[in-house]
């Protein structure tokens, strides 16, 4: 089955570089792309509004079949975005985080409409989420007493909590841990996260750093869990893998919600 993806969020970095991957591994990329700019051009990519997406999509199908589209929006949009996938019946991959997760995993199971949605793309980041999953399953409580303390630092951009250090925080408290409030801490102002994060000068407009300490009550035992990412490219890829999955699995017919560790078992 040739792929055609329809990357969403121009002309946002994330969707750029999404787009660029894609097209290096010779997945067809179409020139339209769903956005809340203003703009109605970019870089060769017809960007289509609220309204005007509704009047351009039964061509777009038409032209292009199998379309599978890409997420990388604004967290205001998630839950309108996936609304009008399913109203047209777009397989997607969901790389926004935000906008109200319930809701949206709500819609594409009752719908039983083939995506992929999660916090984080990056293949790695999500087996070591797998990893915290798996041990508070299998060792609740083993953090009992101890107090988590979160600190996560993405580009000024970035409007919403990680969705990422959402997850992980999950799984601390399930092993037990008690959330220090704010359990999570976010630092968007540059000079913060030079001195506190320590990120680099050059990757101040693309990063995720993230450091998860746990502290005993008298303070004489800290665990640190800590994934700092540069730039964009890890997420890219592993969207693109996500992509490749789908298609295969709506190619077996297996049309239902995935998400990473999925991607990764596949």
């Amino acid at each position: 089955m040739k792929i055609s993806v329809m990357v969403n969020g121009m002309p946002g970095k994330m969707a750029q570089i999404v787009a660029e991957v894609c097209s290096k591994r010779e997945l067809n990329v179409i020139p339209f792309s769903l956005t809340g700019e203003t703009l109605a051009e970019f870089n060769g990519y017809a960007l289509l509004g609220v309204e005007e997406r509704e009047n351009k999509i039964g061509q777009i199908l038409k032209e292009h079949p199998n379309l599978i589209a890409v997420d990388y929006t604004h967290p205001s949009a998630v839950n309108g975005n996936a609304e009008f996938y399913v109203k047209h019946k777009i397989p997607f991959v969901m790389g926004t985080t935000g906008g109200d997760r319930e809701a949206l995993i709500d819609l594409v199971k009752n719908a039983i409409h083939p995506c992929v949605i999660a916090p984080n793309m990056a293949k790695q980041i999500v087996a070591l989420q797998a990893m915290l999953e798996w041990t508070a399953k299998n060792f609740p409580k083993v953090f009992g007493g101890y107090d988590l303390k979160v600190v996560e630092s993405h580009q000024k951009t970035k409007a919403d909590t990680s969705g990422t250090a959402k997850a992980l925080v999950s799984s601390f408290l399930e092993m037990g841990a008690n959330g220090v409030e704010p359990i999570i801490e976010m630092v968007r102002e540059e000079n913060a996260q030079i001195s506190k994060m320590a990120v680099p000068p050059e990757h101040l407009g693309g990063h995720a750093f993230h450091t998860y300490s746990l502290d005993s009550k008298d303070k004489s035992v800290h665990f640190e869990f800590r994934h700092n990412v540069c730039g964009r490219e890890i997420y890219a890829e592993g969207t693109a893998d996500a992509v490749e999955f789908l298609a295969k699995k709506i190619e077996a017919g297996q049309n239902k919600f995935y998400d990473m560790i999925d991607v990764l078992k596949g």
